[in-house]
């Protein structure tokens, strides 16, 4: 079967144990039969669509591709977050949130997410809508928390959520 996977989903494919694919950004200009794709990515081909936004969806991941693809022979997958922080305590902090991939993120770390209408302590936003948000931005002062995404953050999943969980946790746990 030839299979391809963009760029991005390219080392959770590694972790997974896949050994033969191609990678390509436009899966739909290949002669795969099967493409391995972000979940929000559309393609005309049969593709395999992948959210790598927690630790946990990386491993369901990992473990969905070994599953589909066969493989056997591979170490088992686990990772160790060092959080500092405790869900308990995060609940208590209130986070309005731009993106539904962040807020995978922040409710994994036991934030409460809030909708528009409501009062909140933290704006989380990626990068790419800062300019769309500058007015809430300077109104919320240190109290915000815009995050890296595409060229600007690791293709490594791993390393990828890491980083994120990383400047959420330093940014909003760690304040006074």
């Amino acid at each position: 079967m030839k299979i391809v996977a963009t760029p991005m989903c390219k080392d959770v494919m590694r972790l997974a144990g896949v050994k033969k694919f191609h990678v390509s950004s436009d899966p739909d200009s290949t002669d795969a039969e099967i493409a391995v794709v972000l979940s929000e990515t559309n393609t005309v081909m049969k593709s395999v669509k992948l959210k790598l936004n927690t630790f946990l969806q990386i491993k369901e991941s990992v473990e969905m591709l070994r599953d589909m693809f066969g493989i056997i022979e591979v170490e088992n997958i686990s990772f160790k977050v060092n959080i500092k922080s405790s869900k308990s305590e995060n609940r208590k902090i209130k986070v309005r949130v731009y993106s539904n991939f962040l807020r995978d993120i922040v409710d994994d770390l036991g934030f409460s997410v809030v909708s528009e209408d409501q009062n909140y302590d933290y704006l989380v936003y990626p990068d790419y809508v800062r300019d769309k948000l500058s007015d809430e931005i300077v109104t919320m002062g240190d109290y915000v928390v815009e995050v890296p995404t595409h060229k600007n953050a690791p293709k490594n999943p791993v390393k990828r959520a890491e980083m994120r969980y990383k400047l959420l946790e330093k940014k909003i746990c760690m304040k006074p």
